[in-house]
């Protein structure tokens, strides 16, 4: 991860990090890498994420850990999360942060995304 601003292991239920994924987001990007003998990485730009969404168990409130929920517009990663993250809210805001100014650089508004199904769907909806 070129840049990486944040980076931290998926913990298991009991806040350890002993899995093999991988979180980690720079100034434009989010990443996912998971696998051991096989790896996969996938990322989505943080201007396509369109939602944020911070929950926390019963049982990750005594962890200290929580799952971010990310809603997004890219086609391959779509909506997914980030669990069992320590200092959940510090990293949420972070990342909602970085987000805010990368739609700012692309100057990209919440009403491009509206309806974006619809059209993909429909090639003569224009």
């Amino acid at each position: 991860m070129v840049n990486t601003i944040w980076k931290a292991r998926k913990n298991n239920f009991l806040g350890l990090p002993w899995t093999f994924t991988v979180y980690g987001f720079s100034e434009d990007r989010l990443y996912i890498q998971s696998g051991i003998l096989n790896t996969r990485e996938d990322e989505v730009r943080l201007y396509r994420i369109t939602d944020i969404t911070l929950t926390k168990s019963f049982w990750q409130r005594i962890m200290g850990m929580g799952t971010i929920r990310i809603s997004s517009s890219d086609k391959s990663m779509g909506d997914f999360e980030l669990k069992n993250i320590k200092k959940s809210d510090e990293v949420k805001e972070q990342l909602s942060g970085l987000i805010e100014e990368a739609r700012d650089k692309k100057r990209v508004s919440s009403r491009e995304f509206i309806g974006m199904e619809d059209v993909d769907e429909d090639p003569d909806v224009l």
